[in-house]
């Protein structure tokens, strides 16, 4: 069960993409905030929203020092918004206990508010160049097919893709760090989902699923994930017209983002309850700290 790694890193070092995040003077605090915002959103739009929130808080305390509303608005369209809260309440964590610093440890980091085993990982990796398993989507999809011969990878087991990656990382620090980067690359560049060019596939000639003559992936459908209708879709909608108002607005011109009354009044509680919106004492509606 092997992947050569310098095939893989020296691909990496011609083809890998040119990402602020991954620039040598990048912060571990701009490679955190990349890493939430890069959560099921694409690279594309997360690249301008990180360039505004590195702009206007460059350090943890900075954001930490701004109101949950203010945090909320900058998040824009990203989507899932709880991200933005999480990472505001690990700002003032950092601030406060690590001196502004985002710790290195994985352990440390996993204690912090919203940070769970990928985002730990990726941090100790990417920002501080330390030997962690990584393991996205990407990577899980890489090690199916390169390693275990398998379309596509089945349900998510965290114990066995760690084990997976931690088998293929080299054994030292930084080129374990790069090599973690490498194959999430891999995955996003060229061995993706639907359409993967093996032709360019720097492994291509050892990889288990080429050798089995590429089978079809046979396992559990994974969900697909709809958007239109759904309760987030009338979730952002609410939140747009907070985002785009200076101050509380009634419910009437909340009510006029959705037709149906049902699902509107419920997305709108589920905001209250997850703290993206609050309600003021006369009835209004506002952003977190902005009434």
């Amino acid at each position: 069960m092997a992947v050569d790694a310098d095939v893989l890193l020296d691909w990496f070092s011609a083809h890998g993409r040119d990402l602020p995040w991954r620039e040598p003077d990048c912060s571990a605090w701009g490679v955190l905030v990349s890493e939430i915002m890069l959560q099921q959103t694409p690279v594309a739009r997360v690249q301008p929203i990180w360039h505004e929130w590195m702009a206007r808080w460059p350090v943890p305390s900075a954001l930490a020092a701004s109101s949950q509303g203010e945090v909320v608005r900058a998040w824009g369209k990203l989507g899932y918004p709880r991200r933005a809260l999480r990472l505001h309440e690990a700002a003032g964590v950092i601030a406060a206990e690590h001196g502004d610093v985002v710790p290195s440890d994985v352990d440390t980091l996993l204690a912090l508010p919203g940070i769970g085993a990928y985002t730990a990982r990726a941090v100790a990796a990417f920002a501080y160049g330390r030997r962690a398993p990584v393991v996205d989507t990407n990577v899980r999809r890489v090690v199916a097919r390169a390693v275990h011969g398998a379309g596509d990878a089945g349900p998510a087991s965290n114990t066995r893709d760690m084990a997976d990656v931690e088998a293929l990382l080299p054994a030292d620090d930084a080129p374990a760090a790069k090599f973690s980067a490498a194959i999430m690359e891999l995955g996003a560049l060229i061995c993706t989902a639907r359409a993967p060019k093996c032709a360019d596939c720097p492994i291509h000639d050892e990889c288990a699923w080429q050798l089995a003559g590429r089978p079809e992936y046979t396992g559990p459908a994974k969900p697909v994930q709809k958007f239109a209708g759904t309760d987030r879709q009338v979730r952002g909608r609410l939140l747009d017209v907070l985002r785009g108002s200076e101050g509380p607005v009634e419910k009437a011109r909340l009510d006029l983002v959705w037709h149906d009354g049902g699902q509107r009044d419920r997305c709108l509680d589920s905001l209250l309850v997850d703290g993206l919106l609050e309600q003021t004492r006369d009835g209004l509606f506002a952003l977190p700290g902005e009434h």
